[in-house]
């Protein structure tokens, strides 16, 4: 009920701009377009994953962020001071894998571990993957697809931005057919209002019969009926045009005011530009098409995962060493292994292998699976531009014919006016002239809105492509 009485409301708006042309608005499809470009909600959304993809690279750098570290601590039972400890520590992650430590460490107490070193101790040490992880790690994985992501990201958001461009576009088109065809049954009414006086007036002279007011009335009626038709097909779209409108604080807009489309569809630069536009899709690369470049991104990530999938089938085999250095010593670094060191190797290596395999195997099937996603999408990309060519070239062959037909219907109906005023002819003639040239305009006006709507899906497919 509330949708039915918005529509009643909406109804009486327009009815009352239409009658008055007063406090009314005029849109034109570059104001609309750019409305939505910048208002509409998805559009914005679109924006912010983006920026989130951003975000996430950034996270990903974090893995490289050193670490600084401290701890406190101090042990007494029954008077006796197991242990009072203080310890600075500094962890620096590496590109390569290789993780560089420094520290000091200060212990004392009366209950000392034997491996613990009394008073101040300085530490510089390294650790470095031999084998597993040292060519390609998780790190330097998650870096690497974070940005193969951010390209993803910004290739799927500019296809659906210009999706939601096209649906926008093509729906102000639609509003303007529904208004232009509005506008042809109102004319039509009021020319018919015209003849119907005219006749009463013979009639009342006694110079055409009665049936022919019986005929004009008949004729008007007709007329009327379908202009209350086409009203409510351009009230209903001015309604799915409301959708795409929307403030700069997000709010929908409201009709206030009537408003009206300032362009014509006889008027859109489609009609001087389609040839060019033609020539300049058949130019693309269609490699260079956001679609395929969202493949080609997620291809990098999988690979980037089957390379890391790949590093656990080498064994886990890491050598750390640390110097040590007492405070208020001095230093002895040369040689490494003589005084003052500690080293480490340590090895792992999984005896089956078997998450290894099952894990490399659904990474490489996976990078399968996304070639053929992109054969598919590839093939449907031309398809779909072979079609729009397709579309605009006889779409518009066709308006050159329905031109010459709807002249041809007007010039008709101008002969059969000069033979119904010699009275050779009769008012039923006339009406079927009229019907005949009425429906060769409304057939005119829909291969227009045809045309267009075929021409915007081929300009933002071109829109669609990526510029170097």
């Amino acid at each position: 009920m509330k949708n039915r009485n918005k529509i009643i409301f909406l109804f009486a708006i327009l009815l009352c701009g239409i009658l008055s042309a007063q406090d009314s608005l005029k849109i034109s499809a570059k104001e609309f377009i750019s409305i939505v470009k910048n208002y509409h909600p998805l559009a914005l959304k679109y924006q912010l994953q983006n920026k989130i993809a951003t975000a996430e690279i950034t996270s990903a750098r974090g893995n490289f962020d050193p670490v600084l570290g401290g701890k406190l601590g101090e042990k007494n039972i029954d008077g006796i001071q197991y242990y009072r400890q203080r310890n600075l520590e500094l962890g620096i992650p590496t590109w390569y894998g290789i993780d560089l430590t420094a520290s000091y460490n200060y212990i004392d107490g009366e209950k000392l571990n034997n491996s613990d070193t009394k008073g101040g101790l300085y530490q510089f040490g390294v650790t470095v993957p031999l084998a597993k992880n040292l060519l390609y790690d998780k790190r330097r994985a998650m870096l690497e697809q974070a940005k193969y992501a951010l390209k993803m990201t910004e290739a799927e958001q500019a296809v659906l931005t210009n999706d939601l461009l096209l649906e926008a576009e093509n729906t102000y088109w639609e509003w303007v057919k529904n208004f232009e065809i509005y506008q042809l049954q109102r004319r039509a009414v009021l020319i018919n209002e015209e003849r119907l006086e005219l006749t009463k007036k013979t009639f009342n002279f006694g110079e055409r019969p009665a049936i022919d007011t019986v005929e004009a009335v008949s004729q008007l009626q007709s007329f009327r009926l379908q202009e209350r038709d086409a009203f409510l097909n351009f009230v209903k779209s001015t309604q799915d045009l409301q959708l795409f409108l929307w403030k700069d604080n997000r709010e929908l807009y409201d009709l206030a005011v009537m408003i009206y489309p300032s362009d014509t569809m006889n008027s859109s630069e489609a009609f001087n530009n389609f040839e060019m536009l033609i020539q300049q899709v058949e130019n693309q690369n269609l490699s260079d098409h956001f679609s395929l470049q969202y493949y080609f991104q997620k291809q990098n990530i999988l690979e980037s995962e089957r390379r890391l999938k790949w590093q656990s089938f080498l064994p886990k085999l890491d050598f750390t060493y640390n110097f040590f250095n007492k405070e208020n010593y001095r230093a002895d670094y040369l040689p490494l292994f003589d005084n003052n060191f500690q080293y480490g190797l340590k090895l792992e290596i999984p005896v089956f292998q078997r998450e290894a395999r099952a894990n490399y195997q659904i990474a490489k099937l996976k990078i399968e699976q996304n070639t053929l996603d992109t054969q598919v999408k590839r093939r449907e990309l031309e398809t779909k531009i072979l079609i729009y060519k397709n579309e605009v070239t006889n779409y518009h062959s066709q308006i050159d014919i329905a031109r010459d037909n709807l002249t041809n219907y007007q010039r008709l109906l101008q002969a059969e006016e000069i033979r119904y005023n010699n009275g050779e002819s009769s008012l039923f003639l006339i009406n079927s002239r009229e019907n005949k040239m009425i429906d060769a305009q409304e057939k005119f006006i829909l291969l227009n809105n045809k045309f267009l709507k075929s021409y915007n899906k081929l300009k933002w497919m071109k829109e669609n492509f990526q510029f170097n």
